[in-house]
């Protein structure tokens, strides 16, 4: 029935932006899902790029040969929340992107000024493309990429939360070592000079620290149904 209701509403656009650990991707994917929307994880793109760098012998330390060769690589994300995809010309890149590799280079690849250009012409089209809407998650969201989207959401937590659940996704890490990978990667994002992390003035900020994802979900998906009526 909700996706009936989605096919006759209007096309909605949600950004939702924040740092690692917040629950952004658990999130978007379902509220999604519930509300028949595609879904767009735009650090995977940036994750994808990274791990094009890496694989192809690029110094990634040095911005000029980061920038040079910024449009080659052919990025394609599949935008079904159920099962989105993500390929590097024509290969499946979807676990090899999740690697420790990759997670500790990419802030430097994704502060190059011609790789968030590149990258974000393709969020853009993405979500121009979608057919009742999208949500799209991410770092610059509603500051950048998407400043006109129906509704923004700034979700936080605190380093501790966004680390013990980070820690969990890898498989028993150390949550003092990836709480303070969290603060180094949250300082990288947030001072680099193009596109920072950063809460667009108009966004709604859901701290999700004693949440539950059902708890988060319920929210986002309410206040996304409140714009939609409102449209």
């Amino acid at each position: 029935m909700e996706n009936g209701a989605a096919r006759t509403a209007p096309p909605v656009i949600v950004a939702i932006d924040g740092p690692s650990g917040t629950g952004k991707s658990s999130t978007s994917k379902a509220v999604a899902a519930q509300l028949g929307l595609s879904y767009l994880d735009t650090g995977a793109q940036y994750r994808a790029i990274t791990w094009w760098m890496v694989t192809n012998g690029i110094d990634v330390e040095d911005p000029t040969a980061i920038a040079a060769v910024a449009g080659k690589p052919e990025i394609v994300s599949g935008t079904d929340p159920a099962h989105p995809t993500i390929t590097v010309d024509g290969v499946d890149v979807a676990g090899p992107i999740r690697t420790q590799e990759v997670t500790s280079q990419v802030s430097a690849v994704s502060a190059v000024p011609e790789v968030r250009t590149a990258i974000t012409e393709l969020q853009r089209s993405l979500a121009a493309a979608a057919p009742v809407g999208i949500v799209v998650e991410g770092r610059d969201i509603g500051t950048t990429v998407l400043p006109d989207a129906d509704l923004k959401i700034f979700l936080t937590a605190s380093p501790e939360a966004r680390a013990a659940r980070r820690s969990g996704e890898l498989k028993g890490a150390d949550v003092k070592a990836t709480r303070e990978a969290l603060i180094k990667r949250d300082a990288a994002d947030s001072t680099r000079k193009t596109s920072p992390l950063a809460k667009a003035g108009d966004a709604v900020e859901v701290d999700t620290t004693d949440l539950t994802l059902a708890q988060v979900v319920e929210c986002v998906v309410t206040l996304v149904e409140e714009k939609r009526a409102a449209k």
